[in-house]
């Protein structure tokens, strides 16, 4: 069976400033439903601005975007928000209730959905990132990572079709990148939406189904995240920094130790020296 299309940018263009240069550049790509596209770059490389463009935050200056079979203008732009929910990096400029329970019931406040539906959600959702013992807490009490959970419970609770994490663990300490990433991965999984992830960080798009690589405004590859770990030099030349698990494997074959060229993660590279060392 054909999966539904969701997400349609269709040469898009956009800059700043009506004279400034252009910070998308005839930018096409499609995202389907119950997909995981993880969008990276370096600072400036357009990848925010994408995300921007996508919540109807902005307008494209040409192309056309289109969400689930709507086109974003400013007609539809409140429609659009409804099926696409963001997370940006600093969890303190979204919330707005005095407890955890009132932040994640203030998007569906907003829709009108029945108190006894809101009650519902609100214990899934914040079940969901593992937050359902804090409903009485003030936000101001939680950790980094605490807080950046009970924004994507809030996002969660609207029911959109698209969640976008725009640099969602930029301001977080390694121990809360790495809670944040397995809530999300579980909340995909078991929600089945379709997840936009924003980064510049390699170590987060091992789980995604894709990756599109921005480069001064551009799209310089779309791939699966394997495939692109095999491009280590030319990460390195637009400025991406190698996850740790590809440098240590680059070394290791240059060693002479016979891996797979393009392992994810910490568990496959042990599992390949494991066969390694098993043929000795």
């Amino acid at each position: 069976m054909d999966r539904k299309k969701l997400v349609e940018f269709k040469n898009v263009s956009f800059q700043y400033e009506e004279e400034g240069a252009l910070v998308l550049n005839q930018v096409s790509f499609e995202i389907y439903e119950g997909e995981w596209v993880a969008i990276i770059g370096h600072n400036g490389s357009g990848k925010s601005t994408i995300a921007k463009l996508l919540n109807g935050l902005l307008m494209p200056k040409d192309g056309e975007i289109v969400v689930d079979g709507q086109k974003v203008d400013d007609d539809t732009v409140w429609d659009i928000r409804k099926d696409v929910g963001m997370v940006f990096q600093n969890p303190d400029n979204q919330f707005v209730g005095a407890t955890v329970q009132d932040d994640v019931a203030f998007g569906m406040e907003n829709r009108g959905i029945p108190r006894e539906e809101m009650r519902e959600r609100i214990q899934r959702t914040l079940s969901a990132v593992r937050m359902q013992d804090y409903l009485i807490t003030e936000p101001h009490r939680l950790s980094g990572g605490q807080k950046q959970r009970v924004a994507i419970a809030s996002v969660l609770a609207i029911a959109p079709k698209v969640l976008i994490l725009d640099e969602a663990t930029a301001m977080l300490d390694p121990t809360g990148r790495k809670e944040i990433m397995h809530t999300v991965n579980d909340i995909q999984e078991s929600e089945g939406l379709s997840l936009i992830t924003i980064t510049h960080d390699l170590q987060e798009i091992v789980q995604a189904d894709r990756v599109i690589v921005m480069n001064k405004g551009e799209i310089w590859e779309e791939t699966t995240p394997r495939e692109l770990f095999l491009q280590r030099e030319s990460l390195r030349e637009i400025g991406l920094d190698v996850p740790f698990v590809a440098q240590l494997t680059d070394e290791l074959m240059k060693q002479g130790v016979e891996l797979k060229e393009a392992a994810l993660n910490h568990e496959e590279l042990l599992e390949e020296l494991w066969k390694f060392n098993s043929k000795m």
